[in-house]
């Protein structure tokens, strides 16, 4: 009788414990997942939200996030291990794949779908008309990154050569243009949000025009792996897209306010207004991913803007560097309403 009390007095403990690990993830277990994002953005705010409101742990997921400043800082990273999942242009899949790699990077959950850039001038330009950027200082950003490929882009659809049309600065690391133009370098200047509603507010500098309006669709920023991590892991991958397009949804169903004030834990210097304005113009102008499937027309536009940018050694299918059936498994099994 004694052995029969002392049995029930941990056998009933380790039952609800056991029934606690049911709850993470499929396998009863809880898999950790290492992030780098290629920069802090209001762009992002879909990663956010599936960080803040849950959908990764949901999935049985330990997301750690980290900051891995430059395409080429994220990717290095990735590469060698440091992390296991990139949130970075596609652009530097396809760097990666002109090089040879036996290892390759593969796209499968796309976060943006457009340029997240917006052309800022010093004063307001009510009438803009791109033939004033003639002869103008540009601010741009680094060469062979996305925000000046399809910046140059725009500038060549509007009649304008960057290398012959423009005084072109391209020295300025990326974390460091903001400042560089709030200190007077330049008469325009290519910014993303937050930063672009900062300088607006504080009266540095006013929106003109966006290039993600003007580039047209194409995968901007996508989480992507190398092709070993995704065979080996699949069942993580497909459970970190279904967390992904949960949290896509949320923000399209959900007001700017309520989605600035759930991602204001990662900017905690900027003001709850300015984070609102910043989400209130990336849903306007479709930024945001609704899907985190790659569209091919969305995918050979990108081959287009390598290629005008001078970029490209050869085309690449869709097909050869992204992997839809997660995406496409994370949609059927959370269809919209």
């Amino acid at each position: 009788m004694r052995v029969m009390r002392y049995a029930a007095g941990w056998i009933a403990p380790l039952f609800i414990f056991l029934a606690l690990l049911g709850g993470c993830g499929g396998d009863g277990q809880t898999h950790k997942v290492r992030i780098g994002e290629v920069t802090r953005s209001v762009f992002y705010a879909p990663q956010y939200v599936a960080l803040e409101k849950g959908f990764f742990k949901e999935e049985g997921l330990n997301v750690e996030l980290q900051t891995t400043a430059g395409g080429d800082k994220t990717m290095t990273a990735l590469l060698s291990g440091a992390i296991d999942v990139a949130l970075v242009g596609a652009e530097t899949s396809i760097y990666v794949y002109q090089q040879g790699a036996e290892d390759p990077v593969i796209n499968f959950a796309q976060l943006t779908q457009t340029d997240g850039t917006f052309l800022v001038s010093r004063e307001p330009m009510d009438d803009f008309d791109w033939s004033q950027l003639q002869g103008a200082v540009f601010l741009g950003q680094r060469k062979g990154g996305m925000p000046q490929m399809a910046g140059e882009f725009t500038l060549r659809k509007h009649g304008i050569d960057p290398q012959s049309d423009l005084e072109l600065i391209q020295n300025v690391d990326f974390a460091n243009i903001a400042a560089a133009y709030a200190s007077g370098t330049g008469q325009f200047v290519q910014l993303f949000e937050p930063q672009a509603s900062i300088f607006e507010r504080e009266g540095k500098g006013h929106v003109i025009v966006s290039f993600g309006t003007e580039s047209g669709r194409l995968p901007y920023t996508v989480f992507m792996t190398k092709q070993s991590y995704m065979k080996k892991n699949d069942e993580i991958v497909q459970k970190f897209t279904n967390a992904v397009h949960q949290a896509q949804k949320w923000v399209q169903e959900h007001t700017p306010a309520e989605t600035a004030k759930v991602i204001s834990p990662y900017f905690k210097d900027t003001d709850l207004d300015i984070l609102e304005s910043a989400v209130k113009r990336y849903l306007e102008q479709g930024s945001y991913a609704e899907s985190p499937a790659i569209a091919e027309e969305a995918w050979n536009n990108l081959l287009d803007v390598m290629e005008g940018a001078g970029e490209l050694k050869e085309r690449v299918s869709v097909a050869e560097l992204a992997d839809n059936k997660y995406a496409e498994a994370a949609v059927q099994a959370s269809p919209s309403p």
